[in-house]
């Protein structure tokens, strides 16, 4: 589907209203961008809160990382390392999910979300890895992304937050709200007791779903 600059831009502000309600988002957190072809990008400013952006505050850069036009999000690196390296991607989210943060930081050990416990996160995203911590705004944070990139969609970023991808702002959108909700029935479960996983049969199976299904987040 295509969709004219304005009604991108419109639709970038109405994500940044949609995360800050759901407390993804403090202050001046986070950043999204949408590909609006394959040279130029637009993506939230530096020093806005996301929930009160206007359609005019967008930044506009090119696949390079040139600035075209205004001042973009410090941690633009991360973008374009997904636009530069998925084909398919048309929109890219980074939040600062409570939940899925707090794994990352009282289970330092872990990989990835435990998805075998729960079949919504097999279904709608495989697995949700944890990329290792990289500082703030260096180009680190990108490179960091090499590994995962274009085999995974929604990514706990270790004690910083999430990022998310896809074909839409929606599907990017989406899969941020799977990303905390999964972090946050798996943190209410430990509390209760060790995390169960499926039998291995049924996450098998569930796999085999999931390849059906195919690669954007549901």
């Amino acid at each position: 589907m295509k969709f004219s600059e304005i009604e991108v831009r419109n639709q970038i502000c109405e994500v940044g209203q949609r995360l800050s309600q759901k407390n993804y988002l403090a202050s001046c957190d986070g950043n999204i961008s949408f590909r609006l072809s394959e040279g130029l990008i637009l993506i939230t400013p530096s020093g806005v809160p996301k929930g009160r952006l206007r359609p005019e505050d967008l930044a506009l850069l090119n696949v390079k990382g040139e600035i075209l036009e205004g001042n973009p999000s410090s941690e633009r690196k991360m973008h374009l390392a997904v636009y530069q390296n998925c084909p398919n991607a048309r929109a890219v989210v980074h939040a600062h999910p409570p939940h899925a943060i707090a794994w990352t930081v009282g289970r330092p050990d872990l990989k990835q979300l435990p998805s075998d416990c729960l079949s919504e996160v097999i279904l709608a995203a495989g697995d949700i890895p944890i990329v290792p911590y990289a500082r703030p705004g260096t180009s680190e944070m990108g490179e960091n992304l090499l590994a995962y990139l274009p085999h995974y969609r929604a990514l706990i970023l270790a004690r910083h937050g999430a990022l998310t991808w896809g074909e839409s702002l929606d599907e990017a959108g989406n899969g941020m709200e799977r990303i905390d909700h999964s972090a946050q029935i798996l943190l209410l479960a430990s509390q209760l007791g060790p995390l169960t996983s499926l039998p291995q049969e049924e996450v098998n199976y569930l796999r085999e779903i999931r390849k059906k299904l195919g690669e954007k987040l549901l």
